[in-house]
């Protein structure tokens, strides 16, 4: 009785996230694909036949949550741990103790360890035999991508189920359903800009809603009315934050927007990145390189300009840096663009890794120190600005390579009138279409 008192005292004690937490699958909010009736996760679910699965998405979730779900509903002993604060001792203590209960009782065992991409390489390889042999039912929880964290011999033996944010209307569903249940009324504005705040994040939801009804009721007394005032007083900042998949996919979207010749999209991922407190010289790198990879010879003034953004960087620093930064993503995403350069390199660092390597022609070889004439060095090399046009046709590719074409110009930007300029030049070897 005194337990059950205890328990009863603890839960109205409890944060507004914990007395919300679902009971069952028809309570739980989100992650339809996933638990949707008919859908796979919640067939296996139901019918108690959950194989070793990754929980993987942002917190807020539900992860924990559902696995919170499945233990109130499995037949099988049900073990919860924290990568946190569990090591490899901890580890075999639970797979010992799943051995012996599947001996004794025939039970099986599902073990939950949250935070899974906190451990070790020597801690998963602890939990791969009980994983591998069937004496533990894996679940971890991880925001991380688990193709970072985890290794493949765990990875290759679970399902991975990807949790996605809580989408907005369900978000809304949820702070009602809190609200009442705090018995207080909420303005339609002030749930919306909560949802808009908590970012997808369920408990960011209900963390903001439970200060937000303790700000409402020291105002008003008993009647608790939320106003968007109470929900601005409630959290005055927006936590971004980047897992370390995040970060390569907001990167990658700022590439991809910029090579698109998006601006505004190019300014909204930089906008992110640093939001997030990504390491600007990291961006910044990123710049000089797509400068040359992907805007190249079409506009060669790009590279000058994310090299100055990055040395601006380092002499201003943030946050006055980011007009740097955000001038040179403009710039880039404005200019013409060209791969030429970079497919050019890529071909011939193929050819000379594949090679065989070819040997200077002599007339190409170094001709300034003494007795080289005698070898043949530089014999029949022509100076090019001897020559009026300053140009002179000759072959400086090995023989067998003649012809071979790296650098093919585009049509966009500087590179047309780069493509006009060579096809003067090279009019007998541009005619004769060497291959690239």
């Amino acid at each position: 009785m005194f337990e059950a008192a205890a328990a009863d005292e603890l839960s109205r004690r409890a944060p507004l996230a914990a007395r919300m937490r679902p009971k069952n699958l028809d309570e739980f909010v989100g992650q339809r694909q996933l638990l949707a009736p008919g859908a796979t996760l919640r067939a296996l679910i139901e019918t108690d036949r959950l194989s070793s699965a990754i929980f993987f998405g942002p917190a807020g979730s539900g992860k924990t949550t559902l696995a919170q779900i499945i233990a109130s509903s499995t037949k099988k002993v049900f073990v919860t741990m924290s990568a946190t604060s569990a090591g490899v001792k901890e580890v075999r203590e639970v797979l010992d103790e799943a051995n012996r209960e599947l001996g004794m009782t025939s039970r099986g065992t599902i073990l939950f360890l949250d935070e899974i991409h906190r451990f070790s390489k020597t801690q998963q390889d602890a939990l791969l035999p009980g994983v591998e042999s069937g004496i533990v039912v894996l679940i971890g929880a991880t925001t991380e991508n688990p193709f970072f964290s985890l290794t493949s011999p765990l990875l290759s033996r679970s399902t991975l189920w990807r949790f996605e944010p809580i989408g907005r209307d369900e978000l809304a569903e949820l702070g009602r359903r809190a609200v009442d249940d705090e018995k207080a009324v909420i303005d339609d504005e002030a749930l919306a800009v909560c949802c808009d705040l908590a970012d997808g994040d369920a408990r960011a939801l209900l963390t903001t809603l439970e200060v937000a009804i303790a700000v409402a009721q020291a105002r008003s007394g008993e009647e608790v009315h939320i106003s968007l005032a109470d929900i601005e007083a409630a959290r005055t900042t927006r936590a971004i934050r980047h897992g370390r998949d995040e970060h390569y996919d907001v990167v990658s979207a700022l590439i991809k927007s910029i090579r698109g010749s998006d601006p505004d999209a190019a300014v909204y991922w930089l906008a992110r990145l640093l939001v997030a407190g990504e390491d600007p010289r990291f961006v910044a790198r990123r710049l000089v390189i797509l400068s040359s990879e992907d805007v190249g010879m079409a506009d060669p003034f790009g590279l000058v300009v994310a090299e100055s953004a990055a040395a601006a960087l380092d002499r201003v620093g943030l946050p006055e840096a980011a007009l740097n930064l955000a001038e040179a993503v403009v710039y880039l995403a404005t200019a013409p663009k060209s791969n030429r350069t970079a497919l050019a390199i890529w071909q011939a660092q193929s050819d000379v890794e594949d090679g065989p390597l070819a040997s200077v022609p002599p007339r190409l070889r170094g001709a300034n120190y003494q007795g080289a004439r005698s070898l043949g060095h530089g014999v029949g090399y022509e100076y090019p600005h001897d020559d009026p046009s300053g140009f002179v046709e000759a072959d400086y590719l090995p023989d067998e390579l003649a012809g071979r074409r790296y650098y093919e110009p585009s049509d966009h930007g500087l590179e047309r009138e780069i493509a006009e300029r060579l096809e003067r030049w090279w009019k007998s070897r541009r005619g004769a279409g060497g291959s690239t």
